[in-house]
């Protein structure tokens, strides 16, 4: 091994936010009767809200110059701009466009959540995880994982 070669140590740097959002849990894929069944209560036409707490992971090396995977402000200030400047205190499915055509479901927040901060942040290569607490006893994970899948059937 080169004796000039150092291993970094990689480390994992949590942030959290809370927002308040309401959404309906309503597929414009499935009929007014398979929604209801679908959904249940989460499917009431005036919808209904939620409190969530999202926490964004990154991962990485730590820079042996400045100590930090990621500084603090930076991942402060991209959290902001998606968590509180776009979907707090806001109805997601009628104001933000993403979804349109998707269900506002927990797995989509947190996909909607991960892809936007990909896109403000400086190394997006560091974005590790974006957890969604929906409720105190449902919490979702999406890592930016996907699964190919042929469109031959």
């Amino acid at each position: 091994m080169d004796p000039h070669y150092e291993k970094r140590p990689i480390a994992y740097l949590t942030r959290k936010e809370q927002i308040s959002c309401c959404h309906r849990l309503n597929s414009p894929h499935l009929t007014e009767y398979e929604n209801e069944k679908v959904y249940g209560k989460c499917n009431n036409f005036w919808g209904h809200g939620h409190n969530y707490t999202v926490e964004v992971t990154v991962r990485g090396p730590v820079d042996p110059l400045t100590g930090m995977v990621m500084n603090l402000k930076v991942l402060k200030d991209c959290m902001q701009k998606v968590l509180m400047d776009q979907m707090d205190h806001k109805n997601i499915d009628k104001q933000i466009d993403y979804f349109t055509d998707k269900v506002s479901t927990t797995e989509n927040v947190a996909i909607y959540i991960f892809n936007e901060l990909k896109k403000l942040m400086p190394k997006p290569e560091l974005l590790y995880e974006v957890k969604v607490h929906e409720t105190g006893k449902n919490v979702m994970y999406f890592r930016g994982e996907y699964e190919n899948v042929s469109s031959i059937s």
